[in-house]
């Protein structure tokens, strides 16, 4: 189907200037996940938003890791005065070993240095290992904050996670209202801020409904489920790549819900077979064609862990198309949220 055809396929009509690219846990293609550089990196590349995944230490300090078990992102199993403080516990119902957030102090967090996540499918982000801190959400908004005063134009938009909210809750740390005091700090709180809140529970999502009016986002895994629900209270899908068919797309607008898909990265490991270049999982295949597709299925946002790719194939990508049409101007469609971004 042709990229004019598709375009009717995006019921709420917003203009394909407003696709997203949203830096997953930063430029993370590139360099060591939820780190400043990480982040940084990402603003420079042009990323629309970063997106770091928010948990709790012992002393009730929001920090960036992609979940609250720190084993496996920093070198804290090097450490020997914090041997003693591996253990197993269940969260959200699934047995985990390792070390935990909230078993630290923010001092003691601070004493650890990130590293790759996955190194052997990103040997060149290992280089990076034990030169950053793990980051506080107070460091990163700091970061856009700065990023927005030198570069003026267009704020940074920040997509944080809530990550375990019924964990952290039941041991008297909630994130909730962290999370919106902190983005209140820095002028990030108001409804036509550049943020979206994600989760993967609607609990949560419901709670903060009725704390914001701030964009909220409704991450989905195995299955859309009942889209009209889910616009109750949210007003975004963050969807998996294997549920952001065309039809799945055009179902969610039709229930007022833009549509934000995880997680392109360009190593062989994660694309499909036919894009696949070479025979190493490590190798690098042809990411601009997936994205590509995606886009002409259209969806409204893209979580990348290679921000620089995903701008330029954005780009590319309205710029050819975008003549074609004529943005609808009706500013009481869903698209609105996104101005000034």
């Amino acid at each position: 189907m042709s990229r004019a055809l598709n375009w009717g396929n995006n019921l709420k009509g917003a203009p394909l200037s407003n696709i997203l690219v949203i830096a997953h846990r930063g430029a993370s293609g590139e360099r060591p996940e939820h780190t400043l550089e990480s982040y940084r990196l990402a603003i420079e590349e042009g990323a629309d938003y970063i997106e770091p995944d928010l948990v709790m230490t012992r002393d009730g300090i929001l920090v960036a890791r992609h979940e609250n078990e720190i084993g496996g992102t920093t070198d804290v199993a090097q450490h020997q005065e914090f041997a003693s403080r591996r253990r197993t516990q269940i969260i959200d119902g699934e047995s985990m070993t390792g070390w935990f957030s909230e078993d630290f102090t923010l001092a003691e967090i601070k004493t650890l240095r990130a590293r790759e996540r996955l190194p052997t499918l990103r040997p060149l982000n290992s280089a990076f290992d034990g030169r950053y801190e793990v980051p506080t959400f107070d460091e990163i908004m700091e970061l856009a904050v700065d990023a927005n005063r030198r570069r003026g134009g267009a704020r940074i938009g920040v997509y944080p996670e809530t990550k375990h909210p019924a964990h952290f809750a039941a041991l008297g740390l909630p994130l909730e209202l962290a999370v919106l005091d902190t983005l209140g700090r820095y002028d990030y709180a108001s409804e036509d801020s550049p943020v979206f809140i994600q989760s993967f529970d609607p609990r949560n999502l419901r709670q903060l409904r009725g704390m914001t009016r701030l964009p909220l986002v409704q991450l989905l895994e195995h299955t859309l489920g009942d889209l009209k629900e889910i616009a109750q209270y949210a007003d975004v899908i963050g969807i998996a790549k294997s549920l952001a068919s065309a039809e799945g797309v055009k179902a969610a607008h039709a229930a007022g819900l833009e549509v934000h898909v995880w997680t392109f990265r360009a190593e062989n490991e994660f694309l499909p077979d036919d894009l696949q270049i070479g025979s190493s999982p490590a190798a690098h295949g042809d990411l601009d064609a997936e994205i590509e597709r995606y886009l002409d299925r259209g969806v409204d946002g893209l979580f990348i862990d290679f921000p620089a790719i995903g701008v330029r194939v954005r780009d590319a990508y309205t710029s050819a198309v975008q003549p074609l049409h004529q943005p609808l101007t009706d500013t009481s469609l869903p698209g609105k949220r996104l101005q000034g971004r």
